[in-house]
Parts: C-alpha cells; structure tokens; sequence
C-alpha cells in the first residue's frame, strides 16, 4: 500500500526513511512552506480527544508514524505501513544533510542551556553544518510568541525544528507556519535531549521490538508512568473501534 492512509482519525503517509528524506529535499527546492508531524500513540490519543490538534496533524504536508505500535496497528487493520520513521531519526538523517547540502537550520525549545548544546554538538558534528538561530522553547503570551517567529521567519532558515511538548508544538507551528515561510518545520519532542546524550536511548533490540516506550519509563518511572500506563490506554479502545468498524 501506498500514499495516505487513515488510521484511528489521524492521516499518516505510507513512506520509509529514504523517500520521507527525499519528500523534504522537495520541499526545500520549492521553498514554499511545509510542516511536519510523527504520530505515537500518545499523540493518536490526544488527537481523538481533541479535533483542533487532529486537523492540524491531518493538514500537514507530511504525516510519518514513530511507534511501532502504530505500526502494527497499522497491519492488522489491513493497512500496513512500510516502516516506523521515528523523528529522532530523521532528526539525525536532516542534520547530516543539511551539512552537505548548505541548509539552513533553526533550532527552537528545550531549555537554554539543551539547545546552545545540541547546536554546539552538530556543529562540531558537521563543520558545514549553518545553523541560523537557536532559541529556548520558554515564552507566555501571544505577543512573546509573535516575537518567537519573527525571530525565526528573520533567520530565513531552510529547516526549523521545534523541541516542545505536544500539542503545543502542533499549535504553534499550525499557527506561525505560514508566517514564518520555512520550507519545512518539524516537531522532534524530546529529540534534544537525546542528541546531547542527556537522555539515552533504547537498545536497537527494544526499538525493534516496540519496547522503547518501556525503556523511557524506566528511566523517568514517576514523570512517564501516567502518559504510559493510565492515558495511552485508551489507544486499545481506539484500535478495537476502528477494527469493529470495519
């Protein structure tokens, strides 16, 4: 199968890595602007809970599934997916990228002290590598966060990527995307930390096996016990709904 599918409400496009990296390298070469979502469990959850953030996930120009959860769910509903593209990988291909083709790169969220490191690290990763801006993800009021994408728009970045929590980082980019004219804007979540190594990340095996999600509660049992154990149950209901409804 390919092309858009479907899935518990929300749109996701049927695209392994390569051609989710070369969607982007399009995108670019327009230079008209694009954003970008992953959808997690969490996020299928919250997107049925809340039809705001499930129109902006489905407006987007690129839907990719991080989870292989979703992926499995995706096949036994008779729609399978190629691969899971988690956005921290992506994350790590476009940097890469960007440093061989000249893109520019905005990076936005986190604490100030996570993102100055995280635009260091790459730096030192890719000397080519032009990053055009960084910027905590920490303002209140619409006035403060006009001023964030002006800020952004001004940098005249190719690539912006926004390390916020959801659904906030849907809301603003849903909101400022158009304004802010970059080609392509993604979420990446928690991504910054783990670029720093300040968050390890699951053993190959267990990403492989859909246990990275039980990985990140080990590490922060107290913080992820709820989002895992109480309101990402809901995504059983959502998946026995969609499979009785067909």
């Amino acid at each position: 199968m390919t092309g858009r599918i479907t899935l518990m409400g929300c749109q996701v496009d049927n695209l392994t890595m390569e051609e989710t990296l070369g969607k982007v390298e399009g995108f670019i070469a327009s230079g008209r602007p694009h954003q970008h979502v992953v959808v997690n469990v969490d996020k299928l959850v919250k997107a049925s809970r809340d039809p705001s953030l499930r129109r902006i996930i489905n407006e987007c120009a690129l839907i990719n599934a991080d989870g292989m959860p979703v992926v499995w769910a995706s096949r036994l509903l008779g729609k399978p997916l190629k691969e899971r593209v988690a956005g921290v990988d992506l994350f790590e291909a476009l940097m890469a990228r960007a440093g061989d083709k000249g893109w520019r790169v905005f990076l936005l969220g986190a604490r100030d002290e996570v993102v100055r490191a995280v635009r260091d690290t790459y730096q030192r990763r890719y000397p080519r590598l032009a990053i055009c801006g960084c910027r905590d993800g920490y303002w209140t009021g619409e006035q403060e966060e006009a001023q964030v994408a002006a800020q952004v728009r001004e940098s005249q970045a190719d690539l912006l990527f926004v390390a916020i929590s959801s659904p906030k980082k849907e809301q603003f980019l849903g909101r400022w995307q158009a304004d802010m004219k970059i080609p392509f804007a993604m979420g990446v979540g928690g991504t910054f930390d783990v670029a720093i190594g300040k968050v390890k990340r699951a053993p190959l095996w267990m990403q492989k096996s859909g246990l990275e999600w039980f990985y990140r509660f080990l590490q922060e049992p107290r913080r992820m016990f709820r989002r895992y154990f109480i309101d990402d149950m809901a995504f059983i209901w959502l998946f026995i709904k969609e499979a009785a409804g067909r």
